[in-house]
């Protein structure tokens, strides 16, 4: 009797086993982007199962999925690929191609066309001398160091009457002291983010920051994720706020990147130079 239940109860761990891992498929392959001498990795979302991975330098990767999920492929500077999974491709490993994006140069435009006069050309192209020795001047004052102290702009108590708060305690001077002793306190350290807390952070940043001053420049989904990988990664965005996030900070410093973006990126509606740094 003992015997037949131990053989019941070992023959139930192993449908279990089984099954947790039957449920569990991948599908693996590698990426090409036809640039030899980029080697970033390639961001991989299965959007259907919620789950993201980065492939390795030579554009390898391995993610979980299932017959009918969707898998979305994005790297910076590249258009998006999304690939729908079938059965074939749970047992053959995937080749995914990105394309990259044109970048367009603004054109420029020249007021003055030069003669071929190069003293009377050199006059309108170059600064004059004198411009140049005072703006050396300038630069050369500001830096520096004061040669006499500043005059302390205070009135002689003589002119001055008398003061009723001479041993009395300012509370609210004590208030305003302490008040900022605990918000410098209670103020997270600033620390790198991870891969998993920029997602998340990025994440947010869909949710709760109205981007629709993106759309209408006319930004797409595909070009709105790539901006935001951009913003983060030269304002170090989840570095900074992904622990004190603040609607207002946040959505400040995407306008700011975005005026840098948008001078190497021709969208609609940038000529205007909307946000500046």
């Amino acid at each position: 009797m003992e015997k037949r239940y131990i053989s019941r109860f070992l023959f139930l761990v192993l449908f279990c086993i089984t099954s947790g891992l039957s449920g569990q498929q991948k599908i693996s392959g590698k990426v090409i982007t036809g640039d030899e001498l980029d080697f970033a990795p390639v961001l991989i979302v299965n959007i259907s199962g919620n789950k993201s991975i980065l492939s390795d330098m030579s554009g390898k990767f391995e993610i979980e999925a299932k017959e009918n999920d969707e898998i979305r492929f994005v790297k910076e500077g590249y258009y998006r690929v999304d690939k729908k999974i079938t059965n074939e491709d749970l047992s053959s490993p995937l080749h995914i191609i990105l394309k990259k994006m044109e970048i367009q140069i603004p054109e420029v435009k020249i007021k003055y066309r030069p003669t071929g006069n190069l003293a009377k050309d050199n006059q309108h192209l170059n600064e004059s001398r004198k411009l140049k020795s005072l703006k050396s001047d300038m630069e050369e004052y500001m830096r520096s160091p004061l040669n006499q102290p500043l005059p302390n702009n205070t009135l002689s108590k003589t002119f001055t009457g008398h003061d009723f708060n001479v041993g009395q305690v300012n509370l609210f001077g004590v208030f305003n002291a302490v008040s900022g002793l605990v918000k410098k306190a209670t103020k997270p350290k600033i620390t790198k983010a991870n891969y998993n807390e920029t997602q998340d952070f990025l994440r947010r940043v869909r949710n709760e920051i109205n981007l629709s001053f993106l759309k209408k420049y006319g930004m797409d989904e595909e070009q709105i994720d790539t901006f935001l990988l951009y913003a983060d990664k030269t304002r170090s965005l989840a570095k900074r706020y992904r622990k004190d996030f603040s609607i207002d900070v946040v959505e400040y410093e995407l306008k700011i990147a975005f005026g840098e973006y948008s001078k190497t990126n021709k969208l609609e509606g940038t000529q205007d130079n909307t946000y500046k740094n």
